[in-house]
């Protein structure tokens, strides 16, 4: 595997903060998020619900409500997407970046037939090109993700759960874009399926030579699939590396516990899976200092008064704790002996 400082950067994602505005007041759902996306990875996105990650991941097309609150900065290519205007917008979408959202027969128009979904989709970017030339186009898409051309003319319902996933993953290759974001692109999938679904992803990087962020609660599911892993909790980013560190040698408390919580077949029947102990904090009233403090093991002093900054560790590894920086209050852990 190539080392991340090798590759060239396609998105630079810098101090991001995203704000949803409620009757009770900001909601704090992505916090000074800083990590880059490379040219030809995946990259997994994890997480307990509620961290961010598909805000995260609605931010890097702007596809927030008109109230949200976004600050930072997102470079693709060099230009930065949150200055884009309306026009920009719309061409930047679809073209350079585009989506695989959770639920199919919630994104695709029930009394659209899948070919008028796929024609749009070039037409509207692409207004020369004629009908004929786009259902070409489409043909050899479809039966490159091993769906029969005649069924392009079926409506959303007639076609399987998987069936329809794959249109998705179509409707978001058909411009070529550079990047997809694969938001729980699985979630409703079964096992068997889901395994196809995420050869036919690494097929698309291969063939394509796209970039795939893929966001999802299933730590096992980009174990399989990613290069690198990011690991967000209520907002912040906590860990960033390469799979193998991350799975080899955890840093930050919280992605030691995450990954204590997946079942193993190596679990003695007699062990009980792993609970992390408490519960995600309110983003509408975090906690002071680090937001993990109220839940962590190894939780410092310095903890809940001062949140701690990504760095790196070691060669493609970051971490966003206390335990691996320096500071004048830092003092030793407190270790927890019971009675």
């Amino acid at each position: 595997m190539v080392k991340a400082e090798e590759r060239d950067i396609l998105v630079e994602i810098r101090d991001l903060c995203v704000r949803y505005q409620t009757r009770l007041g900001p909601v704090s759902a992505v916090e000074d998020v800083s990590f880059d996306i490379y040219q030809g990875e995946i990259l997994g996105l994890v997480g307990e619900s509620g961290c961010g990650k598909s805000t995260l991941g609605k931010a890097l097309m702007r596809l927030l409500p008109p109230t949200t609150s976004i600050q930072g900065r997102v470079l693709f290519d060099g230009e930065d997407v949150l200055e884009f205007d309306e026009d920009q917008l719309r061409d930047f979408r679809g073209r350079a970046i585009s989506m695989i959202f959770q639920d199919p027969m919630t994104s695709l128009n029930p009394v659209q037939k899948i070919d008028e979904h796929l024609v749009e989709a070039i037409q509207v970017h692409e207004p020369e090109t004629e009908k004929h030339p786009a259902l070409e186009r489409i043909h050899t898409l479809v039966e490159r993700l091993g769906i029969q051309k005649e069924r392009i003319s079926d409506y959303p319902h007639q076609l399987s759960g998987g069936m329809r996933q794959r249109i998705m993953i179509g409707l978001g290759l058909v411009l070529n874009p550079s990047l997809i974001i694969a938001d729980e692109a699985t979630t409703s999938l079964d096992v068997i399926v889901e395994a196809k679904l995420l050869d036919q992803l690494r097929e698309i990087l291969d063939e394509f030579g796209v970039s795939i962020l893929v966001i999802t609660h299933n730590i096992a599911l980009v174990a399989e699939l990613a290069d690198r892993l990011a690991v967000m909790y209520a907002g912040c980013l906590a860990e960033l590396g390469s799979i193998y560190e991350i799975f080899d040698k955890p840093l930050h408390p919280y992605t030691r516990g995450l990954l204590r919580s997946v079942p193993s077949i190596e679990l003695d029947e007699r062990e009980e899976l792993y609970k992390m102990p408490g519960e995600p904090p309110n983003l509408t009233y975090p906690p002071s200092g680090c937001r993990f403090h109220p839940r962590c093991p190894e939780a410092m002093p310095i903890c809940s008064r001062l949140a701690p900054t990504l760095q790196e560790v070691k060669s493609d590894q970051m971490v966003n704790c206390w335990l691996y920086q320096d500071h004048p209050e830092k003092k030793a852990p407190t270790i927890k002996v019971k009675s």
